[in-house]
């Protein structure tokens, strides 16, 4: 899948633009804040309904406006185009697919699948547990629909099941503990996978890019442990009640889990520089993208956001060299990084502006 071009219109600094994307490589140069970042951000909104940099998605719309409007062309593999619409307007957001209204944004994500790196993704590697909990399951909810369901419907039990337990309503938290485990275990048995494919991809990666022999992966630590069937989840969380109704919580299950990135038996975070757990953040997401081209056999499109700024030249170069195959890619740069450009020959580059894109043919 690859888009063709692109519509914005009152999103964040950028007040009105239609700009042709239609190529492998797309690179935005220009100073600091000037809507390159904003720019990655609409193309990411048109792929997830939602943004990687806030969770309110008013936040995206422009100064003194009511809402935002963003629309693309695209075409499949199959080489048919599609015509993409996201509004949000007076607090609704809409997505329309060929004219027809679309209401579960998972249809949109299994159609354009797309991976961003960002400056943040360093949280993944020193950050707190949720943030590589939440790595592992946008990872996995972007090839499996199964595990999306899967965490949907566990997150809302658990809504569910907390409220129970704040009400302190033994009866009703014991009718939500048995669908708990159930939709709990099928997250557990497909993290474990993951995290093991995850494992064959990122350590070599990281020792090839940062040429050092660290042994540095990912490991997984259920909440609940080696419990592996439905029924002795369920005892354990009834035996637990009289503890949640105190913390007022469900103190177990996989909202809990923990994934720990580890040089050996010690966590990299106390032993790995500022340099290699910055490099490590950028390789999650080489790895995620490797790992769902093996599962899924499509390419996803990737947006770059300025992540490789910390690094040294060499490093730079290796990391674009190791980026396994995708359908497109969005690179934002400053203005005198012009090493990339050498490299993709049939790049189309847009200087930023103010907003503005004006493209770069020099």
């Amino acid at each position: 899948m690859r888009f063709l071009s692109v519509s914005i219109n009152d999103f964040r600094n950028i007040s009105s633009v239609n700009i042709d994307i239609n190529a492998e490589d797309i690179v935005l140069t220009g100073i600091n804040g000037q809507g390159k970042t904003n720019f990655l951000e609409s193309i990411y909104t048109i792929c997830y309904g939602s943004s990687f940099r806030t969770s309110h998605l008013k936040e995206s719309v422009r100064h003194g406006c009511d809402g935002f409007m963003l629309s693309a062309i695209a075409e499949n593999d199959n080489e048919i185009k599609e015509n993409i619409r996201i509004s949000f307007i007076d607090g609704k957001r809409r997505i329309m697919i060929d004219g027809k209204e679309i209401n579960d944004r998972r249809n949109l994500i299994y159609s354009f699948p797309c991976i961003v790196f960002s400056h943040d993704d360093i949280l993944f590697v020193k950050g707190e547990p949720e943030n590589r909990r939440k790595f592992f399951d946008q990872m996995m909810s972007l090839y499996s629909p199964f595990f999306f369901d899967s965490l949907r419907s566990y997150r809302n039990i658990l809504m569910q099941r907390n409220a129970a337990v704040k009400q302190k309503n033994k009866e009703i938290i014991s009718l939500y503990n048995t669908r708990l485990a159930s939709f709990g275990l099928e997250m557990m048995k497909e993290r474990a996978e993951a995290v093991y494919g995850f494992n064959t991809i990122f350590p070599d990666l990281f020792r090839k890019i940062s040429g050092t022999d660290m042994n540095v992966s990912v490991k997984y630590q259920p909440s609940w442990g080696a419990m592996e069937d439905i029924e002795e989840i369920s005892s354990y969380l009834e035996e637990n009640t009289d503890r949640d109704i105190i913390l007022s919580t469900t103190t177990s299950g996989p909202h809990r889990d923990r994934f720990t990135v580890m040089c050996d038996n010690t966590p990299f975070s106390s032993i790995g520089s500022t340099g290699q757990i910055r490099l490590a953040s950028i390789l999650f997401r080489i790895a995620e993208a490797e790992y769902f081209l093996m599962k899924t056999g499509k390419k996803p499109v990737l947006l770059i956001d300025d992540v490789l700024l910390e690094l040294d030249v060499n490093k730079r170069g290796m990391i674009l060299e190791s980026l396994p195959s995708y359908s497109q890619a969005f690179y934002t740069f400053l203005p005198d990084e012009r090493y990339f450009l050498a490299k993709r020959k049939n790049a189309l580059s847009y200087k930023v502006n103010e907003g503005e894109f004006i493209i770069d043919r020099g």
